[in-house]
């Protein structure tokens, strides 16, 4: 079968240096799998640095974080703004194949919600923001390390799909609530510690379709789900760290 084919070539330009399958009874060719995910992973480290430029900026240049709390034009625009990724990903989901207007789109999405981070971050104190971006990235790293090494070994988390999705929709009917009947501290960090929690599965189970589920055209689409995965769970930590500061 033609799948099978390269996998004693070690050393092979395009596998990544594996000369083993990624997970067991894999059919396609190692190198084009790794090539794939290389891709993937590319474009989330633009989209990342491209967040952490926007939101420094943001940050660091107290009138653009002023205008948008202080007038109505300003409250206005950051509507807009929140509302952008979601306008976005309409036409993103009927082009995302065709090069460059994806790219195009997702700039425009990244940039969005790069902007909304920012303001997030405008006031709060900067060893709160450095924490929370430390320890994202070791969460990060450690659970997509992790699950490259269980998919190589048989493991499956196709089954966290369903219990993620009715957690996060609970999540989120309770975030709406919190608008009207805000919580105390102790509440809004155990809230923040159960977000966490559930995009630390989100990245696990979302890495986990990259490797073995994704087709080779949705790159956008793997790359904006690890994104979200990422910026969520700073922002989850964001909380935790800024009610323990308060």
């Amino acid at each position: 079968m033609w799948g099978r084919q390269g996998y004693g070539k070690a050393g092979d330009v395009e596998d990544g240096g594996a000369a083993q399958p990624l997970y067991p009874m894999m059919l396609e060719r190692p190198e084009l799998r790794w090539a794939f995910i290389r891709k993937v992973y590319s474009i989330v480290t633009v989209q990342v640095l491209l967040t952490v430029a926007v939101a420094a900026v943001v940050v660091n240049v107290r009138p653009v974080a002023l205008f948008f709390v202080s007038s109505g034009a300003g409250l206005a625009i950051y509507i807009l703004i929140i509302l952008t990724p979601f306008i976005v990903l309409w036409p993103l989901y009927h082009y995302y194949q065709r090069h460059p207007v994806n790219f195009l789109l997702l700039g425009i999405y990244t940039v969005s919600l790069s902007f909304a981070v920012g303001l997030t971050c405008a006031f709060t104190s900067g060893k709160v923001i450095l924490e929370a971006a430390i320890l994202t990235s070791v969460v990060v790293v450690s659970l997509t390390l992790y699950t490259f090494w269980a998919a190589r070994r048989g493991y499956d988390f196709s089954f966290l799909g369903p219990f993620l999705f009715g957690v996060l929709l609970v999540l989120l009917v309770f975030g709406f609530i919190q608008i009207f009947f805000p919580l105390g501290r102790i509440s809004t960090m155990i809230y923040g510690v159960v977000v966490a929690i559930v995009f630390c599965g989100y990245i696990i189970y979302d890495t986990d379709n990259l490797i073995k589920r994704y087709s080779y055209d949705e790159y956008i689409w793997a790359a904006i789900q690890l994104y979200l995965d990422i910026i969520n769970l700073f922002l989850a930590l964001l909380r935790i760290f800024r009610a323990a500061d308060n």
